[in-house]
């Protein structure tokens, strides 16, 4: 076993299961997935800690803890597709990939290109990865059964709501003041309904920022 599997062993171990994540589909995508090639490469020692890990420019990669919950929350199927707003370098999507039937991820220029090598070095085929603004979603491909946001939202755009299916589901970290709360969100009759997940910390993301009154 290398190095880096023992500590994908010991994240799960110590990390996930502990936070009363128990389904199979995460703990296998987490166990199969190496997370040291989707953080930068000076930070690959870090890559199994449980803290985000920096990207720069407010971009984390999210706790395993985080991502596990929430993933454990939303309970995503094998029919189903995903939008992964905000990937990084891949690690959320290509976890999620192994549970899904299929995913867009959308990230910025500066992230982009190499969350491209990253998914195509483990082959991660059903990852469908657009580059672009992350507020803006991929319409294109939507809508979508789930919607996953791997970072701090202030503000949801209405455009992101509108590409998810009614039914579909969102897990969200809400940035409340100095609180991070992430909550599932479902689309019920064009309206979407909120509920509690847990507790969790993360930088805003470019373009879900509350809007700031002027105030001379």
């Amino acid at each position: 076993m290398s190095d880096y599997a023992q500590r994908r062993t010991v994240m799960v171990d110590t990390q996930v299961r502990p936070s009363d994540v128990t389904k199979f589909p995460i703990i296998e995508a987490m166990l199969s997935v190496p997370r040291e090639i989707f953080v930068p490469t000076e930070k690959r020692e870090a890559a199994y800690i449980g803290e985000n890990v920096d990207l720069g420019g407010n971009r984390v990669v999210l706790e395993p803890r985080t991502l596990a919950k929430m993933l454990d929350a939303l309970n995503i199927q094998k029919n189903e597709m995903v939008l992964d707003l905000g990937c990084g370098l891949g690690y959320s999507a290509a976890v999620i990939a192994r549970m899904a039937e299929a995913v867009v991820a959308v990230e910025e220029d500066n992230l982009a290109a190499d969350a491209q090598v990253a998914l195509s070095e483990i082959g991660a085929d059903n990852v469908i990865l657009e580059t672009g603004a992350i507020s803006a979603g991929a319409p294109q491909h939507g809508p979508y059964d789930v919607i996953t946001i791997q970072g701090a939202v202030e503000n949801l755009p209405d455009g992101i709501i509108s590409q998810l299916k009614e039914g579909g589901r969102i897990g969200c970290l809400m940035a409340e003041g100095n609180l991070g709360i992430v909550r599932i969100g479902y689309k019920i009759n064009d309206v979407m309904n909120w509920r509690f997940a847990f507790n969790a910390g993360a930088p805003v993301l470019p373009g879900f920022e509350a809007d700031r009154e002027f105030v001379l």
